[in-house]
Protein backbone atom coordinates (compact mmCIF):
# COMPACT_ATOMS: atom_id res chain seq x y z
CA UNK A 1 0.00 0.00 0.00
CA UNK A 2 2.99 2.28 0.30
CA UNK A 3 2.43 3.30 3.91
CA UNK A 4 4.43 2.13 6.92
CA UNK A 5 2.47 1.99 10.16
CA UNK A 6 3.90 1.49 13.64
CA UNK A 7 0.81 1.54 15.86
CA UNK A 8 -2.09 0.54 13.63
CA UNK A 9 -2.89 -2.29 11.25
CA UNK A 10 -4.67 -1.67 7.96
CA UNK A 11 -6.49 -4.11 5.70
CA UNK A 12 -8.72 -3.44 2.69
CA UNK A 13 -11.33 -6.05 1.89
CA UNK A 14 -14.34 -5.79 -0.44
CA UNK A 15 -14.76 -2.04 -0.10
CA UNK A 16 -14.08 -1.96 3.65
CA UNK A 17 -10.99 -0.30 5.10
CA UNK A 18 -10.23 -2.02 8.40
CA UNK A 19 -8.24 0.29 10.69
CA UNK A 20 -7.12 -1.54 13.84
CA UNK A 21 -5.56 0.38 16.73
CA UNK A 22 -2.69 -1.92 17.61
CA UNK A 23 -1.21 -1.22 21.05
CA UNK A 24 -3.11 -3.84 23.08
CA UNK A 25 -0.39 -3.98 25.76
CA UNK A 26 -1.34 -0.40 26.79
CA UNK A 27 -5.05 -0.73 25.97
CA UNK A 28 -4.49 1.02 22.63
CA UNK A 29 -3.58 4.32 24.28
CA UNK A 30 -3.48 7.13 21.74
CA UNK A 31 0.11 8.38 21.75
CA UNK A 32 1.57 10.72 19.13
CA UNK A 33 2.72 7.86 16.91
CA UNK A 34 -0.69 6.20 16.84
CA UNK A 35 -2.43 9.51 16.12
CA UNK A 36 -0.07 10.13 13.22
CA UNK A 37 -0.80 6.63 11.94
CA UNK A 38 -4.56 7.22 12.18
CA UNK A 39 -4.19 10.48 10.28
CA UNK A 40 -2.21 8.77 7.52
CA UNK A 41 -4.59 5.81 7.37
CA UNK A 42 -7.62 8.07 6.90
CA UNK A 43 -5.79 9.79 4.05
CA UNK A 44 -5.01 6.40 2.51
CA UNK A 45 -8.67 5.40 2.70
CA UNK A 46 -9.77 8.73 1.20
CA UNK A 47 -7.41 8.30 -1.75
CA UNK A 48 -8.67 4.80 -2.58
CA UNK A 49 -11.78 4.87 -4.79
CA UNK A 50 -12.47 1.22 -3.97
CA UNK A 51 -12.96 2.03 -0.27
CA UNK A 52 -16.55 2.76 0.71
CA UNK A 53 -16.51 2.21 4.48
CA UNK A 54 -13.87 2.71 7.18
CA UNK A 55 -14.20 0.49 10.26
CA UNK A 56 -12.10 1.53 13.26
CA UNK A 57 -11.52 -1.09 15.96
CA UNK A 58 -9.11 -1.89 18.75
CA UNK A 59 -6.75 -4.86 18.93
CA UNK A 60 -7.19 -7.26 21.84
CA UNK A 61 -10.16 -7.94 24.10
CA UNK A 62 -9.71 -5.14 26.62
CA UNK A 63 -9.95 -1.87 24.76
CA UNK A 64 -11.08 0.11 21.76
CA UNK A 65 -8.85 3.00 22.84
CA UNK A 66 -8.27 3.82 26.48
CA UNK A 67 -7.57 7.49 25.80
CA UNK A 68 -4.56 9.70 25.34
CA UNK A 69 -1.13 8.64 26.56
CA UNK A 70 -1.04 10.22 30.05
CA UNK A 71 2.76 10.47 30.15
CA UNK A 72 2.74 12.54 26.96
CA UNK A 73 -0.13 14.66 28.31
CA UNK A 74 1.84 15.38 31.46
CA UNK A 75 4.70 16.77 29.40
CA UNK A 76 2.64 19.00 27.11
CA UNK A 77 2.93 22.78 27.40
CA UNK A 78 -0.09 25.13 27.33
CA UNK A 79 0.44 26.45 23.81
CA UNK A 80 0.78 22.89 22.47
CA UNK A 81 -2.85 22.30 23.44
CA UNK A 82 -4.05 24.93 20.97
CA UNK A 83 -2.59 23.06 17.98
CA UNK A 84 -5.13 21.02 15.94
CA UNK A 85 -3.73 17.74 17.31
CA UNK A 86 -6.26 15.05 18.19
CA UNK A 87 -9.20 17.39 17.55
CA UNK A 88 -7.93 18.09 14.03
CA UNK A 89 -7.58 14.38 13.24
CA UNK A 90 -11.07 13.63 14.53
CA UNK A 91 -12.48 16.50 12.47
CA UNK A 92 -10.83 14.88 9.46
CA UNK A 93 -12.57 11.59 10.28
CA UNK A 94 -15.95 13.30 10.63
CA UNK A 95 -15.51 15.21 7.38
CA UNK A 96 -14.00 12.46 5.24
CA UNK A 97 -15.93 11.23 2.19
CA UNK A 98 -16.18 7.63 3.40
CA UNK A 99 -18.71 6.27 5.87
CA UNK A 100 -16.97 5.66 9.21
CA UNK A 101 -17.88 3.05 11.82
CA UNK A 102 -16.42 2.66 15.32
CA UNK A 103 -16.57 -0.91 16.65
CA UNK A 104 -16.30 -0.43 20.42
CA UNK A 105 -15.37 -3.39 22.62
CA UNK A 106 -13.75 -2.72 25.98
CA UNK A 107 -12.56 0.70 27.07
CA UNK A 108 -13.30 3.81 25.00
CA UNK A 109 -12.34 6.57 27.39
CA UNK A 110 -11.32 10.18 26.87
CA UNK A 111 -9.75 10.47 23.45
CA UNK A 112 -10.95 6.94 22.66
CA UNK A 113 -14.56 7.91 23.31
CA UNK A 114 -14.05 11.10 21.30
CA UNK A 115 -12.68 9.02 18.42
CA UNK A 116 -15.88 6.96 18.42
CA UNK A 117 -17.96 10.15 18.59
CA UNK A 118 -16.26 11.42 15.42
CA UNK A 119 -17.47 8.39 13.45
CA UNK A 120 -20.80 8.27 11.63
CA UNK A 121 -21.95 5.03 13.27
CA UNK A 122 -20.96 3.45 16.58
CA UNK A 123 -21.44 -0.24 17.40
CA UNK A 124 -20.82 -1.26 21.02
CA UNK A 125 -20.78 -4.53 22.93
CA UNK A 126 -21.90 -5.18 26.50
CA UNK A 127 -18.23 -5.01 27.50
CA UNK A 128 -17.81 -1.51 26.10
CA UNK A 129 -16.86 1.06 28.74
CA UNK A 130 -17.36 4.61 27.48
CA UNK A 131 -16.79 7.93 29.16
CA UNK A 132 -14.95 11.26 29.31
CA UNK A 133 -13.04 11.22 32.63
CA UNK A 134 -10.63 14.04 31.74
CA UNK A 135 -11.70 16.21 34.69
CA UNK A 136 -10.05 13.63 36.97
CA UNK A 137 -6.74 14.81 35.46
CA UNK A 138 -7.54 18.49 35.88
CA UNK A 139 -8.19 18.97 32.15
CA UNK A 140 -11.26 19.05 29.91
CA UNK A 141 -12.30 16.83 26.99
CA UNK A 142 -10.75 18.69 24.06
CA UNK A 143 -10.93 16.38 21.05
CA UNK A 144 -14.54 17.22 20.34
CA UNK A 145 -16.00 15.63 23.47
CA UNK A 146 -17.75 18.64 24.95
CA UNK A 147 -19.39 19.40 21.60
CA UNK A 148 -20.13 16.08 19.90
CA UNK A 149 -21.36 14.37 23.06
CA UNK A 150 -23.82 17.19 23.82
CA UNK A 151 -25.15 17.14 20.26
CA UNK A 152 -25.53 13.37 20.41
CA UNK A 153 -27.12 12.76 23.81
CA UNK A 154 -28.31 16.23 24.83
CA UNK A 155 -26.71 18.88 27.02
CA UNK A 156 -28.00 17.49 30.31
CA UNK A 157 -26.66 13.98 29.84
CA UNK A 158 -23.40 15.31 28.39
CA UNK A 159 -22.85 17.54 31.42
CA UNK A 160 -23.60 14.62 33.74
CA UNK A 161 -21.07 12.35 32.01
CA UNK A 162 -18.37 15.02 31.78
CA UNK A 163 -18.76 16.58 35.23
CA UNK A 164 -19.03 13.27 37.11
CA UNK A 165 -16.64 11.34 34.88
CA UNK A 166 -19.07 8.41 34.90
CA UNK A 167 -18.31 5.43 32.68
CA UNK A 168 -21.19 3.58 31.03
CA UNK A 169 -21.47 0.21 29.30
CA UNK A 170 -22.61 -0.43 25.75
CA UNK A 171 -26.22 -1.08 26.70
CA UNK A 172 -26.53 2.24 28.54
CA UNK A 173 -24.69 4.01 25.71
CA UNK A 174 -27.26 2.73 23.23
CA UNK A 175 -30.15 3.74 25.50
CA UNK A 176 -29.06 7.37 25.67
CA UNK A 177 -28.07 7.59 22.00
CA UNK A 178 -24.31 7.59 22.43
CA UNK A 179 -23.99 4.50 20.23
CA UNK A 180 -26.06 3.46 17.24
CA UNK A 181 -26.13 -0.30 17.83
CA UNK A 182 -25.75 -2.43 20.95
CA UNK A 183 -24.52 -6.01 20.60
CA UNK A 184 -25.60 -8.26 23.53
CA UNK A 185 -23.25 -10.93 24.90
CA UNK A 186 -25.05 -13.70 23.02
CA UNK A 187 -24.55 -11.95 19.66
CA UNK A 188 -21.43 -11.33 17.56
CA UNK A 189 -19.82 -7.95 17.06
CA UNK A 190 -18.34 -9.20 13.79
CA UNK A 191 -21.78 -10.23 12.51
CA UNK A 192 -23.26 -6.84 13.40
CA UNK A 193 -20.42 -5.03 11.60
CA UNK A 194 -20.98 -7.30 8.59
CA UNK A 195 -24.72 -6.59 8.60
CA UNK A 196 -24.29 -2.82 8.80
CA UNK A 197 -21.50 -2.60 6.22
CA UNK A 198 -23.43 -4.88 3.85
CA UNK A 199 -26.39 -2.49 3.96
CA UNK A 200 -24.11 0.50 3.30
CA UNK A 201 -22.22 -1.15 0.45
CA UNK A 202 -25.48 -1.66 -1.45
CA UNK A 203 -25.94 2.09 -1.74
CA UNK A 204 -24.63 4.46 -4.41
CA UNK A 205 -21.14 5.68 -3.41
CA UNK A 206 -21.68 9.27 -4.53
CA UNK A 207 -25.06 9.41 -2.81
CA UNK A 208 -23.50 8.07 0.40
CA UNK A 209 -20.90 10.82 0.39
CA UNK A 210 -23.43 13.56 -0.43
CA UNK A 211 -25.90 12.41 2.23
CA UNK A 212 -23.19 12.27 4.88
CA UNK A 213 -21.97 15.76 3.97
CA UNK A 214 -25.50 17.18 3.95
CA UNK A 215 -26.19 15.87 7.46
CA UNK A 216 -22.90 17.06 8.95
CA UNK A 217 -22.78 20.44 7.24
CA UNK A 218 -26.44 21.20 7.77
CA UNK A 219 -26.75 20.15 11.40
CA UNK A 220 -25.62 23.35 13.13
CA UNK A 221 -26.88 26.00 10.71
CA UNK A 222 -30.27 27.55 10.02
CA UNK A 223 -32.83 25.27 8.37
CA UNK A 224 -33.19 27.28 5.16
CA UNK A 225 -29.46 27.12 4.44
CA UNK A 226 -29.33 23.45 5.42
CA UNK A 227 -32.19 22.64 3.05
CA UNK A 228 -30.33 24.46 0.27
CA UNK A 229 -27.28 22.25 0.94
CA UNK A 230 -29.59 19.25 0.70
CA UNK A 231 -31.07 20.50 -2.59
CA UNK A 232 -27.62 21.13 -4.07
CA UNK A 233 -26.52 17.66 -2.98
CA UNK A 234 -29.49 16.17 -4.80
CA UNK A 235 -28.65 18.23 -7.88
CA UNK A 236 -25.17 16.72 -7.94
CA UNK A 237 -26.58 13.21 -7.43
CA UNK A 238 -29.01 13.69 -10.35
CA UNK A 239 -26.04 14.30 -12.65
CA UNK A 240 -24.35 10.96 -11.92
CA UNK A 241 -24.38 7.67 -13.79
CA UNK A 242 -25.18 6.01 -10.46
CA UNK A 243 -28.53 7.83 -10.30
CA UNK A 244 -29.47 6.43 -13.70
CA UNK A 245 -28.27 2.95 -12.73
CA UNK A 246 -30.10 3.03 -9.39
CA UNK A 247 -33.43 4.09 -10.85
CA UNK A 248 -33.20 1.68 -13.80
CA UNK A 249 -32.29 -1.19 -11.47
CA UNK A 250 -35.40 -0.46 -9.40
CA UNK A 251 -37.63 -0.35 -12.49
CA UNK A 252 -36.08 -3.56 -13.86
CA UNK A 253 -36.35 -5.30 -10.47
CA UNK A 254 -32.62 -6.12 -10.21
CA UNK A 255 -29.70 -5.19 -7.97
CA UNK A 256 -27.94 -1.96 -8.90
CA UNK A 257 -24.31 -2.07 -10.03
CA UNK A 258 -22.99 1.31 -8.99
CA UNK A 259 -19.75 2.64 -10.49
CA UNK A 260 -19.05 5.63 -8.23
CA UNK A 261 -19.64 8.02 -11.14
Amino acid sequence: MGYNYESVKVEIEQGIFWLTLNRPDVRNALDATMLADIDTAISEAEENDDVRVIVIQGAGEKSFAAGADIRQLNERKPLEAIAPGMQGIYNKIENCDKVTIAAVHGFALGGGCELALACDIRIATKKAKMGLPELNLGIVPAAGGTQRLARMVGKGRALDMILTGKIIDGEEAERIGLVTYFVPEDESLEEKISQVTKDILKKGPVALMLAKKAVHKGYDIDTDTALWIEKLSQTVAFGTEDKHEGTMAFLEKRSAEFKNK
